[in-house]
């Protein structure tokens, strides 16, 4: 399968936009705002929590990350307004960090500070090896200025990542941990799967021990149930934890995860970067590819 959704991949550059829509489809909820809310109360509707995600990074002019500002506060006032269960996940190189550092961090203490008047959360995403180091530490400044509704996102693939979180949980950082998925070097990133596995374990046993609130994001057998064993010996509390997928990605398990007495979040992006957003998960993780190519072939989308 890893070769046939590598084969999937490098032949994406060749293949019409229109049938890119038609594989992206399930995973992304649409092109505005209202595509997301339509999407995320249908989610609602399946006791499923969500985490709205507008796409586009990497900017490099600050009138486009106040733009983006902007568009982030607005999702927070329709969350509000549509009375829907969700938080809104922000990546600093969409608000600025590629261009200034401070003007990123007054960006996102914005939408912080308006999302904590509306009740709501920010989750800090960690993109590549470049940003680590900054985004850690905006995230610090915010929890400094005294924002609890903010968390981070860390990489289990990662090197630095088990010290990383050893430093974060002595300001209870509330934790969103995933594989990772942009491509790094060996230098500083796990190449082996059951590497990238085992300190995926270790880092959610070491943020569970320590006290601090856990999203578990993964769409993996082994680690959903490696995770259980660690919420049933540390009796954790609903309250402390939660799983996190992909909307559209392996929707059998996560109606599993549900069904098992766990709660999980949806991460909903859409906007009008799709088609960049596509290609580049697409690349980044051929493994994707095969997820979807089965959905489009399976009765029952699963």
């Amino acid at each position: 399968m890893s070769f046939l959704n590598k084969l999937i991949v490098s032949a994406l550059p060749i293949v019409p936009k229109a049938l890119v829509g038609q594989f992206s489809r399930r995973y992304i909820a649409g092109v505005t705002l209202q595509d997301a809310v339509r999407v995320i109360r249908d989610l609602n509707g399946k006791r499923l929590m969500a985490t709205m995600d507008l796409l586009g990074e990497d900017i490099h002019e600050e009138s486009q990350a106040a733009g983006m500002k902007s568009s982030l506060i607005q999702m927070f006032e329709t969350i509000k307004r549509s009375n829907l269960d969700s938080n809104v996940s922000v990546k600093l190189s969409q608000l600025g960090l590629r261009i200034d550092k401070n003007v990123c961090f007054e960006n996102v203490r914005s939408i912080v500070e308006e999302a904590r008047k509306l009740g709501n959360f920010v989750r800090i995403d960690m993109e590549d090896s470049t940003t680590t180091n900054d985004t850690i530490e905006i995230y610090k400044r915010l929890r400094e200025r005294g924002f609890e509704n903010v968390g981070i996102v860390i990489q289990a693939y990662l090197k630095r990542s088990d010290a990383d979180i050893r430093a974060l949980v002595k300001l209870k950082a509330n934790f969103r941990i995933c594989k990772g998925i942009y491509i790094e070097s060996s230098d500083i990133a796990y190449q082996d799967r059951d590497d990238i596995r085992r300190n995926f374990v270790l880092l959610v046993r070491t943020i569970i021990e320590n006290g601090c609130y856990v999203g578990i994001a993964t769409h993996d057998e082994y680690l959903v149930e490696k995770s259980y064993d660690l919420i049933q010996r540390n009796s954790l509390d609903r309250s402390r934890y939660e799983f996190q997928m992909l909307l559209g990605v392996r929707e059998a398990l996560r109606d599993k995860i549900l069904s098992d007495g766990h709660r999980l979040r949806v991460y909903v992006p859409y906007g009008e970067q799709w088609y960049a957003y596509s290609m580049r998960r697409l690349k980044e993780n051929p493994q994707i590819a095969g997820y979807i190519m089965k959905a489009l072939f399976s009765p029952n989308g699963n």
